[in-house]
């Protein structure tokens, strides 16, 4: 055997057991049952699919590691269904197919033996013939034989052309049967339509399929990918040169093909392009010219005819409401009210501790008092809880509150069957993205009022647009600005420091041994500082200040990558406070039972939605399958489709929008220099119910401060207000 080693060979075996599968680059490490060999041996090499239970042909060479002793190096394998019974059994019983686990696969093949595979695909009926397997299990089984067996051919076809084979499962999601045909016609398709794989990837398929680097396909593929890109940044549109320039740049082709595409996709309506004011031409997505269109028309809509509340005596009212809450209203909130119960669209801005609670609860009562439907919403599901927590009344999310129908993948709720209501407040408004926006707008009904409330200086929404501060800007719908600190609310740092970040002053922190709800701990090296970020959440906040590390500590990061980013804290942070459990371990990811996560997207089937943040309630490895705990709320997800998780002991403050904590831990660091920014870091600040800590540089947080808008954003809202309204 010591001479085999040396040379190239082949070898051939039942797989006993997956070691280890990386499940991005294929790589594996196995151990075979081989003819002649009393032992196991160990094989490594890479492969697009592998299970329990199958037959393996290699070829490569023997070589011996220091450690593991020999072991075989595969250059190839080739894998087929195993056709020995105990093979058979294994396979079935590895968690390939769900609804077959152990159990079910040893009654499979006594009941069928070899032909157990045909039986599945040819005559599933015969499947109820085992005992346990009903009309349901058996459906079920022959569902997830034909979606493997299409995965695997996805997964065969991807890793033929050097791509990782990790997301087949969505791609066969979104185009089933058909998937390999589509993307042989247009790989570029997986970048629009598909999670996780961006425009590199796609273009990767497309040189290997043969299609040229300065083809008019890709030229027009990549202009769709860059406008999405900077949609992805916030902005609405983008201008047409710096548009062409810039996907110029990204596929390294010449200007004028990049120009003939951009003619092709306007001339087909794929793209849209308009002057703005400026005279300058702006290139847009259609759904997001659209969105601005209809939501300045709507609001335009909305905005004539009479309120919902009859004519009301407002001094009267104004009396009865301060005698009844037990408050009196201050002069900029009196006027606010006036204009509540008087205007049919209306704005409601300020920062923390202005009273904006105070005033929505006003306006309720008078509202209530004369009884109108009044229907509360929020972006999200935090936001939508703490708004139902301060008014006593019930508050949906916007999803929730539309209502999605999968059916036609539209809301229930539009212009042609609007909402039953008379008024529609909306909070967290500042987090609102223009097309969700739209669709919301959209579905109030025409009688309706509708108030807006956001604190505009909060950053801007996660996608496109910048819906609040737009209107705002617009002067074409009334605005109440909140601008006075209540006395109360001004013996907080958190508060009075959030008004200096936004006026551009440092922030106060308290003496040594100074009581306070607002410190920053000084820490220079990003190493020492996750260090001590760690000490504080597991030992110093609980000894002192008894917050909950899991339940009630937050951390707040500007960004995702570096030691001081969510990916890295959220890794020591699952170590520190969630080191044993059931695990599984997927895209990159470790999940753990009891391990905190965020929802990455809106899953309309699943009713979960980007933000949303849960704990893993267990794992079944056999059915492979996670359980979720919202809130109370139970959501399952198949393994393959845990790339819509990410763990969120931190998240980005972005993230945070919306949501508020007990105590926020923000680490700060010249690190995080591209995103250091005023809004950020007010935002950040106003997450905090009870205690902020600021972990970092003085220098970080000064940058931070100083940097009014790093970034605008390019949008027409205003300008299609002042043309409509």
């Amino acid at each position: 055997m010591a001479e085999s080693r040396h040379n190239p060979t082949k070898l051939d075996g039942q797989i006993e057991r997956v070691v280890f599968r990386n499940e991005e680059n294929g790589f594996c490490v196995l151990r075979v049952k081989v003819r002649g060999h009393k032992e196991l041996v160990t094989v490594t090499g890479t492969v697009p699919t592998i299970n329990s239970g199958e037959w393996m042909a290699a070829d490569g060479e023997w070589f011996t590691d220091p450690r593991h002793g020999p072991q075989f190096k595969a250059a190839q394998m080739r894998m087929s269904k195993p056709d020995t019974l105990e093979g058979i059994e294994k396979y079935l019983g590895s968690g390939l197919i769900k609804g077959i686990g152990k159990e079910y696969a040893a009654r499979l093949v006594k009941t069928f033996g070899r032909d157990v595979f045909d039986v599945i695909e040819n005559s599933s009926g015969k499947l109820l013939k085992v005992e346990g397997i009903g009309q349901l299990r058996k459906d079920r089984i022959k569902l997830a034989w034909d979606e493997q067996k299409s995965v695997r051919q996805i997964m065969a076809f991807l890793f033929s052309h050097g791509v990782s084979t990790t997301r087949a499962f969505r791609i066969h999601k979104k185009y089933g049967d058909k998937a390999i045909e589509i993307v042989q016609r247009d790989p570029y398709c997986l970048s629009r339509d598909i999670r996780g794989i961006g425009f590199l990837i796609a273009d990767q398929i497309a040189m290997r399929l043969g299609i040229a680097k300065d083809s008019d396909l890709r030229a027009r593929a990549g202009l769709e990918f860059v406008l999405g890109e900077l949609t992805s940044s916030g902005h609405c549109a983008y201008i047409r040169n710096d548009l062409l320039s810039r996907t110029a740049e990204l596929l390294k082709i010449d200007l004028v093909i990049i120009e003939r595409a951009l003619d092709h996709s306007l001339e087909n309506e794929r793209l849209i392009q308009r002057a703005n004011s400026k005279g300058e031409d702006l290139i847009y997505l259609p759904k997001l010219y659209s969105a601005e269109i209809d939501l300045a028309k709507r609001l335009q809509l909305l905005g004539n005819g009479r309120h919902p509340c009859p004519s009301i005596d407002f001094e009267k009212a104004l009396v009865w409401v301060q005698k009844k809450s037990g408050i009196e209203l201050a002069a900029a909130q009196r006027t606010a009210l006036k204009t509540a119960v008087e205007s049919k669209v209306m704005i409601i801005t300020g920062g923390p501790g202005v009273g904006k609670t105070t005033l929505v609860n006003s306006v309720l009562m008078v509202l209530k008092a004369k009884k109108l439907r009044v229907a509360l919403c929020a972006p999200t599901g935090r936001a939508a809880k703490r708004m139902a927590e301060t008014t006593g009344m019930e508050a949906k999310t916007i999803h929730r509150l539309l209502q999605y129908n999968p059916g036609t993948g539209n809301f229930v709720h539009d212009a042609e069957n609007p909402l039953e209501c008379d008024v529609l407040i909306v909070d967290e408004s500042s987090m609102i993205d223009i097309v969700l926006a739209s669709q919301l707008a959209a579905a109030v009904p025409l009688h309706a009022a509708l108030i807006v409330v956001g604190d505009s200086d909060q950053l801007p929404s996660v996608g496109p647009g910048c819906v609040l501060r737009d209107i705002i800007q617009s002067k074409k719908i009334p605005v109440a600005h909140l601008n006075e600190v209540f006395r109360q609310a001004a013996t907080s740092r958190i508060i009075t420091n959030a008004h200096r970040i936004n006026q551009g002053q440092m922030p106060e922190f308290p003496e040594t041994q100074e009581t306070s709800d607002c410190y920053f701990v000084e820490s220079d090296d990003p190493a020492k500082a996750v260090d001590l970020l760690g000490k504080l959440i597991s030992q110093s906040i609980p000894k002192k200040f008894r917050f909950n590390p899991l339940e009630e500590i937050q951390i707040l990061t500007p960004m995702q990558k570096g030691e001081l980013g969510a990916r890295n804290l959220n890794q020591t942070l699952q170590q520190l406070l969630n080191p044993r459990g059931d695990e599984v371990e997927r895209f990159g990811y470790v999940y753990r039972t009891g391990d905190k996560v965020m929802q990455t997207e809106n899953d309309y089937d699943k009713e979960v939605y980007n933000g949303d943040i849960g704990r893993i309630a267990k794992i079944d490895s056999e059915a492979t399958e996670l359980i979720v705990d919202f809130d109370g709320r139970k959501v399952v997800y198949d393994f393959r489709e845990l790339d819509e998780l990410i763990l969120s002991y931190a998240i980005t403050i972005h993230k945070s929008q919306g949501s508020e904590y007990p105590c926020v831990i923000i680490p700060l660091h010249t690190q995080h220099y591209v995103l250091l920014q005023r809004s950020l870091i007010y935002t950040a600040l106003t997450r905090a119910k009870k205690l902020v800590i600021l972990l970092g540089t003085k220098k970080a947080l000064n940058l931070a401060v100083t940097r009014a808008e790093s970034r605008e954003r390019t949008t027409t809202l205003s300008e299609r207000l002042k043309e409509y309204l």
